[in-house]
């Protein structure tokens, strides 16, 4: 079966020196513990999937779109007593990002979407630092916050919760365990005010927050609410591709 021609991974160099790519799509993620119920690499698998279908809309619409493979390490410090939790420390992806942006630059694609799956992951800083630097627009997208995830589910969580496991039960269900399988997902919050209320913000100490390393019950999960939703998302994502594939990088401004 042939290779889905937006995927880097799946194209051989006969089909891209064929085409031209006006954007470059890059899924980022990690490699963590999911509650008891989900892989390690869930987020791998969603920024993947997310972004391959984004670019499977936005080519059908005629924009010059290109998947590569996926970054499976994010920032995980506070999860590094959980085994196997792999950590990139800000700094090491800044200078992935920063190689991954310089090659894309020499070969003449100058736009760059990164399509985020980690919530410990932050690119924001990243891209400021690189803007005067390069050639290449690079924005970032975190996939689950492109639409109002609470029409879509009971109570979403914000790991291994309801949203996430729902959107794994769709795409990936041969790796997912029963929902009987999976732990409560209850998460405890900080006891000062401060970090409770958004006042001031302080990474978490994961053991201490939840005992299945899930945050948000996964319970109400089903894929029918997984496809839903990520329907939503992928549209909504495409568009933006669609414009940026248009978009004149010297006129970005009204």
């Amino acid at each position: 079966m042939p290779g889905r021609p937006h995927v880097l991974e799946e194209s051989t160099w006969k089909a891209v020196s064929r085409k031209r790519f006006e954007v470059a799509i890059l899924p980022w993620g990690a490699t963590e513990a999911h509650n008891l119920h989900l892989p390690y690499g869930t987020d791998n698998y969603e920024s993947g999937w997310v972004a391959a279908e984004s670019a499977r809309l936005a080519t059908e619409s005629g924009a010059g779109v290109i998947v590569l493979p996926t970054v499976p390490f994010g920032v995980n410090t506070g999860q590094l007593d959980i085994a196997l939790c792999m950590n990139m420390n800000p700094s090491t992806q800044a200078l992935v990002l920063a190689d991954i942006v310089r090659s894309l630059e020499v070969q003449g694609i100058h736009k760059l979407v990164i399509v985020n799956s980690h919530g410990g992951n932050d690119f924001r800083q990243m891209i400021r630092e690189l803007q005067p630097m390069s050639k290449v627009f690079v924005s970032t997208v975190n996939w689950w916050q492109v639409v109002d995830a609470k029409p879509y589910f009971d109570s979403p969580g914000d790991h291994a919760g309801e949203l996430e496991t729902s959107v794994m039960m769709f795409i990936a269900p041969g790796l997912c365990l029963p929902l009987s399988e999976a732990g409560e997902g209850r998460a405890r919050g900080f006891r000062i005010a401060g970090l409770r209320d958004g006042t001031a913000w302080a990474p978490r100490k994961w053991t201490q927050v939840t005992d299945d390393t899930g945050s948000g019950d996964p319970a109400r999960s089903s894929p029918e609410k997984g496809e839903k939703f990520l329907n939503a998302v992928t549209r909504r994502i495409a568009a933006y591709l669609v414009d940026l594939d248009a978009a004149d990088l010297e006129t970005l401004y009204e």
